[in-house]
């Protein structure tokens, strides 16, 4: 099952942070990025925006919810996918990870929901 670096940052950091201290972490993790690639273990990453929808069908009835979401303290703000199952892989660029400053770097396995 490869392994997920979900990168959970406080919300309304990005905005408290500004556009040239924004900058500069960005291209942090580009360079990060661009180590992850140089190893190929890198499948897949992203950074993830601050607006969102939630979405829940019950029973029939659908739900759509504009965020933000003031009961969130947290968003996650991107992620990288690693082509690896040994969590120990995943942990150890987790610990090189930038965000891990300003933000956590959660380790998670991708698979089917029943595991």
């Amino acid at each position: 099952m490869p392994q997920m670096l979900l990168i959970v940052e406080p919300t309304g950091q990005r905005a408290e942070r500004g556009r040239v201290a924004g900058e500069a972490v960005y291209q942090r993790m580009l360079d990060f990025t661009a180590e992850l690639k140089e190893t190929g273990l890198l499948l897949g990453t992203n950074s993830l925006g601050t607006a969102a929808k939630r979405y829940a069908k019950r029973g029939g009835d659908a739900q759509v919810w504009d965020g933000p979401f003031a009961e969130a303290k947290e968003m996650v703000g991107g992620y990288f996918l690693l082509d690896t199952e040994d969590p120990a892989v995943a942990m150890a660029w987790a610990e090189r990870c930038p965000a891990a400053e300003w933000a956590t770097v959660e380790i998670r396995g991708v698979g089917p929901c029943y595991m």
